[in-house]
């Protein structure tokens, strides 16, 4: 058999639909041995578009995504997503191209250590040397992609190895338990959380997997304890729960952060030092439990007092099972917190001014969508908004991004998102800085005949740069651009432009475009006025 069309076979064992790409001449024999196969091709404009892609499929299938570029800036164009997935903790394979590695073709054009260059944002990065090594090397990639913690796997496929002839066979996928925490370590929890006065829950990344939502769910209405979220851990657990305190947007100051400062144990479930992390311990202060797949990366700002390691569904249902001491729990000074948490939340979400309030667009959609409907974010100011003040009902129903935080990256998942789960509704909501980033994938979202709402929120500028510009008393400095018309860049691909003129225009807008077909794109007006008085002053003075 050839060896690129056993590669093909191979992720075709591996249950791979879709395979996301820019394509170069060093791909093209795998190109040809795609065409041939169930796999569907899904051409991007941009290598970073398909390694986004990949990655949301990761995140939301848990199987690992694959995505494909050529040699040299294909391949670098493949370094932020491989980063994206690496630190988000979503599985993904990246295949890329390479000249001929028998005999020279065209001297050192183009070509640089890509194996290399994928080390430090990868768990596994190969070149593949022989057609009878892809079977094994395709095995491993996807065991090392989707084990805990998950990430991201290269393999380069030379275009003389992808011609060769290959007796090479397929290997089967083999799945693995994962190992329980030992019952000493749970017996350390259970002491810890029956001596504790005020416990506190705090969901992290590495809770939001299928099972687990279910398990928590079930351990927080068991216990009664009151619970929060990181922000990539959103939805894990309903938040319209009576026990959600929120979701730690910031690092410091907010009004959550008052209930964290009062716990004298945080239960710490899914959470590594990646994802900007929701309090600062203090050396004697309040003890924190880790549970996840791994022990804790120590850190300033973290170090666990127990590390309880393993299965996370199967050590919070025997936490859950073997706590009965709990008569010195006393939750009334989180549940205080919690009034105030939603009452200042709350305070602008019928503030109808335009340019519109983050607020007020978080409210306007919060309110439009059923609760498996999805939205994404870009990279920005807005996010800490989104984070804040979107209730979010079911796990992976608010994707961001809290580990690289990487712009450009909106767009492309929710195009995944869509795509994985076309009865649903998508939104995107990304800034005009974002958008650009990848904004030409667009056309592919078309091509694609996607039904998708993208709003932009248009303020000409870094904004969440400028917000820190500001928080730092520098003067307002190099960060203001200016944009495109961004309904005729919209109407240029195939899709509609709206540009709303009022609150009541935008909310007609938006309900439009959530029920039409095809790719609509709002420019909306944004009004950032509040950033600094609120998430800067006020929240800092309320801790002075």
């Amino acid at each position: 058999m050839k060896a690129s069309d056993l590669f093909v076979k191979a992720l075709e064992n591996e249950g791979v639909k879709y395979i996301f790409a820019v394509p170069g001449e060093e791909n093209i024999d795998f190109l040809e041995s795609i065409r041939k196969s169930t796999i569907e091709l899904v051409l991007t404009r941009h290598e970073q578009g398909a390694g986004f892609m990949a990655a949301t499929y990761g995140r939301l299938t848990e199987q690992p995504g694959v995505c494909m570029a050529t040699l040299g800036p294909g391949a670098t164009n493949l370094i932020t997503p491989a980063a994206y997935a690496q630190l988000g903790a979503m599985p993904m394979m990246m295949i890329t191209g390479q000249k001929p590695i028998k005999k020279s073709k065209q001297g050192r054009f183009q070509i640089i250590d890509v194996v290399d260059l994928m080390r430090p944002v990868s768990k596994f990065t190969r070149q593949i040397v022989n057609g009878n090594t892809i079977a094994p090397l395709t095995r491993e990639s996807f065991r090392l992609a989707q084990e805990e913690r998950p990430g991201t796997v290269h393999l380069e496929f030379p275009e003389d190895i992808a011609r060769e002839d290959t007796d090479g066979q397929l290997l089967d996928p083999v799945g693995s338990r994962r190992p329980d925490a030992t019952d000493e370590d749970i017996r350390d929890a259970v002491r810890l959380i029956e001596a504790a006065n005020h416990p506190l829950l705090l969901i992290g990344a590495g809770a939001n997997r299928k099972n687990t939502s279910r398990v928590l769910t079930e351990f927080v209405d068991k216990t009664g304890m009151m619970f929060f979220n990181t922000q990539m851990g959103k939805g894990v657990i309903d938040e319209r729960s009576p026990h959600y305190l929120g979701t730690a947007a910031l690092s410091d100051h907010d009004f959550l952060h008052d209930a964290i400062d009062q716990a004298d144990l945080i239960i710490n479930v899914g959470h590594d030092v990646i994802e900007k992390p929701p309090f600062f311990m203090k050396h004697g202060g309040t003890k924190v439990i880790h549970i996840n797949f791994q022990p804790a990366e120590v850190d300033e700002v973290y170090f666990p007092q127990l590390n309880v390691v393993g299965d996370i569904d199967s050590t919070i249902s025997r936490l859950g099972d073997a706590i009965q001491n709990t008569d010195n729990w006393n939750f009334d000074q989180f549940k205080a917190v919690k009034k105030k948490v939603e009452s200042h939340l709350g305070k602008y979400f019928e503030d109808d001014r335009f340019p519109i309030l983050p607020q007020r667009l978080v409210n306007l959609l919060r309110n439009r969508m059923a609760e498996e409907d999805m939205v994404t974010l870009d990279n920005g100011i807005y996010k800490i908004w989104f984070a804040r003040n979107y209730k979010a009902y079911r796990r992976n129903t608010l994707l961001l991004d809290n580990a690289l935080a990487s712009m450009g990256a909106g767009l492309p998942s929710a195009m995944m998102a869509k795509m994985i789960y076309p009865d649903r509704k998508v939104v995107t909501v990304c800034g005009d800085g974002g958008f650009m980033m990848n904004s030409q994938e667009l056309e592919t979202a078309v091509r694609l005949n996607l039904d998708l709402t993208v709003i932009i929120l248009n303020d000409n500028a870094y904004g969440m740069i400028k917000w820190k510009q500001k928080d730092l008393g520098f003067d307002d400095y190099g960060l203001d651009y200016r944009n495109p018309d961004f309904v005729k860049y919209a109407e240029s691909y195939g899709a509609k432009g709206f540009r709303p003129e009022s609150d009541a225009d935008f909310q007609e807008i938006l309900d439009r475009c959530l029920s039409e077909k095809g790719v609509k794109v709002i420019d909306l007006p944004v009004d950032y006025s509040l950033n600094h008085p609120i998430l800067n002053e006020l929240l800092k003075k309320k801790r002075d």
